[in-house]
């Protein structure tokens, strides 16, 4: 029997921002949490909005914040989730900072990486 290829090792930075949205996914005891890298390398953590007059997921709130601070572009982005797969909501507001091949790194509740998706 063979054995499964060891996938690559992931990347210090993108450990990070998996590390940065699973913190907020805890802290805020919601079911998802997000974070952005812009073109500087600063941070954006964030997690679920659910208010009555405001819902906004994770991934949305994090480029958000990114835009809201003055950046311009982003290189990556982690969604820690339940969830299979992203909205195209979520993507779209990726793609629309940091253009169609921004990686979104989908990683599941205990920080392990599921699935790389091109913001396209």
């Amino acid at each position: 029997m063979s054995e499964a290829p060891e996938a690559a090792p992931l990347d210090p930075e993108d450990r990070k921002i998996i590390t940065l949205a699973r913190s907020a996914r805890a802290r805020n005891q919601v079911p998802e949490g997000a974070a952005v890298r812009d073109g500087t390398g600063r941070t954006y953590a964030a997690s679920t909005v659910a208010l009555d007059s405001l819902r906004l997921s994770a991934l949305r709130t994090a480029v958000a914040m990114a835009v809201a601070s003055g950046a311009d572009t982003l290189e990556a982005a982690a969604v820690v989730s339940g969830a299979d797969a992203l909205p195209a909501d979520d993507l779209a507001a990726v793609r629309d900072l940091g253009g169609p091949g921004t990686p979104v790194l989908l990683a599941g509740l205990d920080g392990t990486l599921r699935a790389t998706i091109p913001a396209s």
